[in-house]
């Protein structure tokens, strides 16, 4: 199990449960990503958190993140990791 700081925002009119993870979490496959989020939002769920989880990541400079297509230019702002990182206000473990 761990421990994870989350951004529980709600944005554009949406629920956004946001994850910031390690920089490591861009080198594993796209399916082992993608299970990893599906675990996450099962897991904000059943802890009564409404919303789509949001991986989001650094990359040397950069910030990646796996979002719903809409949603892209909201986490592609210049100061989305300081946004999300200054919004951190829950914790979820599993």
């Amino acid at each position: 199990m761990a421990t994870f700081k989350i951004a529980h925002l709600h944005e554009q009119g949406q629920d956004m449960i946001i994850v910031p993870l390690d920089s490591s979490f861009g080198s594993k496959s796209s399916s082992d990503q993608q299970e990893f989020i599906a675990a996450f939002e099962f897991a904000a769920h059943q802890a009564g958190l409404a919303g789509t989880v949001v991986a989001i990541w650094l990359s040397g400079r950069n910030v990646k993140f796996i979002a719903p297509s809409p949603w892209h230019p909201f986490f592609r702002s210049p100061n989305i990791w300081r946004l999300v990182n200054g919004n951190l206000n829950k914790t979820l473990t599993f």
